[in-house]
């Protein structure tokens, strides 16, 4: 049984799409103005794992990400650089597919545009101001924050305790310092669109109340975004979507923790972010991706080069002992198509161990979707794998395959061990001392495994696998080779 953590009622709660079998899930993406940093890879990836898992749950899962292409900032880069607004967003919208696909995140079911549903948010202010939840005002239109009921409820603030330093700059012309911007007026030299109330264009809050609504009706069962989007933007979602649904705009808030670098959030107004294009070009993908996913979704991570040479190491692990699998089984399959088949007490033990690695796994991601509780039972399983194929006798085709089975399906929710390893050679000048360290070490693991000190030799195996080097049990003898993160 799946349970959320829900941030509208700050509790979790079983999770019950609306409608059987199906789940429409909207997360909030980029303003396309500038290269996407890791800060955006921490929530991007964060809700594709959601989304997978709950694929993996046997759900049908409608996902749609926005992008915001017309904005503030994107107005202020686009005269600084000399381009349009339109041009602006076309180059960092084709470069955030270029990045996110690399990360292996999967393609949303629509990628709706801001500016593609300018008629459907002047439609929905018109609406407002019917019901008298918005007034016009020097050619912009405002909601009124204090018809709006339970306002402030998805922060767990009163009205009054909430204050969006931006709206009051613009107290001058409103009733209210709180209330904020449905339209706003032309300013020379921007981008703006004809309304019954003169040029202008939409405010930011009101974009993705009407594109979530369009896209996937109302009541939506999942909205997500990052932890910073709670104030203003979500809770102002929430007032001015059920002021014009009637009735409740999302069943589950969900909301991913910052990443942080020395503790404060990456952001580019800190000037303290890394693009993913950067981190990227440094650390494979997939290394990238774990460790985006080491920490509960909706906690901190800090950023580091130390996380991510752990996260590195781990990954190598996992797949060391999936080409292991992978080749002890053409072996289990070689010896039963003979007539000489050896399966010993590892065969049970191994599936056995594959069982409860489901078992874990499935508890953790049920558990609000618990990604480093996940990763623990998946590294204990490794550990035990390990020291159970060693022999191409240990373990029976089906019960191997069967393994491989397992660990696909949970790299297929993680976005994992799904690019191949690359193998690269030893750093220059080391080559001689680390071959007869390596060595040694494989003869002393051979030594433990002869006194049935499996867990030695496993400890071996395993710290050599992490350093990068892979070894390979084979009727001949041991072998070993360098791979790559």
């Amino acid at each position: 049984m799946l349970v959320v953590y829900n941030t509208l009622t700050h509790r979790k709660a079983t999770f019950k799409p609306m409608r059987e079998g199906e789940v429409g899930m909207y997360v909030c993406g980029p303003t396309v103005y500038d290269s996407c940093h890791l800060g955006h890879a921490r929530s991007v990836v964060a809700f594709d794992v959601i989304r997978r898992y709950l694929e993996y749950k046997g759900l049908r899962v409608r996902y749609i990400q926005n992008f915001t292409d017309i904005d503030d900032k994107m107005i202020q880069r686009a005269q600084e650089r000399g381009v349009t607004v339109a041009e602006l967003a076309a180059k960092y919208i084709h470069e955030y597919f270029d990045d996110f696909d690399l990360l292996g995140v999967k393609r949303a079911t629509a990628f709706p545009r801001a500016t593609e549903y300018i008629p459907d948010m002047i439609e929905a202010i018109q609406k407002l101001v019917k019901k008298g939840f918005a007034y016009e005002a020097n050619d912009s239109v405002y909601f009124r924050v204090g018809k709006s009921k339970d306002y402030g409820k998805l922060s767990g603030q009163k009205p009054d305790e909430l204050h969006d330093e931006a709206e009051v700059a613009q107290a001058g012309e409103k009733e209210s310092a709180q209330d904020f911007a449905l339209w706003k007026a032309m300013k020379p030299g921007e981008p703006f669109w004809d309304s019954p109330w003169g040029k202008g264009r939409p405010g930011w809050h009101i974009e993705c109340s009407v594109m979530s609504t369009k896209q996937l009706g109302g009541p939506l069962d999942i909205h997500g975004g990052g932890m910073d989007l709670i104030f203003p933007h979500h809770v102002n979602e929430i007032a001015q979507a059920e002021a014009l649904l009637g009735k409740r705009f999302v069943q589950y808030w969900l909301h991913n923790g910052f990443l942080t670098v020395n503790k404060e959030k990456m952001s580019k107004s800190l000037g303290n972010f890394f693009t993913i294009r950067e981190v990227t070009a440094k650390y494979h993908p997939e290394v990238v991706r774990l460790f985006l996913i080491s920490s509960h979704y909706r906690s901190p991570i800090d950023f580091s080069d130390q996380q991510l040479e752990e996260a590195k190491a781990r990954l190598a692990r996992v797949h060391n002992t999936i080409e292991l699998l992978q080749r002890q089984t053409k072996t289990a399959r070689d010896a039963e198509a003979g007539t000489k088949v050896m399966v010993g007490s590892a065969d049970q033990e191994l599936w056995y161990a594959v069982a409860e690695l489901r078992r874990e796994f499935e508890e953790a991601m049920d558990d609000d979707f618990n990604t480093p509780v996940a990763l623990a039972s998946l590294n204990k399983f490794l550990s035990r794998a390990n020291s159970l194929i060693t022999t191409p006798t240990s373990a029976a085709a089906g019960t191997l395959e069967e393994a491989l089975a397992t660990l696909d399906a949970i790299g297929e929710v993680l976005g994992l061990y799904r690019q191949r390893m690359v193998p690269q050679a030893a750093p220059a000048g080391t080559q001689a001392v680390a071959q007869v360290l390596i060595e040694l070490l494989i003869e002393l693991r051979n030594d433990a495994r002869k006194r049935k000190d499996f867990a030695a030799a496993d400890r071996i195996r395993t710290r050599l696998g992490e350093l990068g080097i892979l070894l390979e049990d084979e009727a001949k003898g041991t072998t070993w080779k360098w791979t790559q993160q």
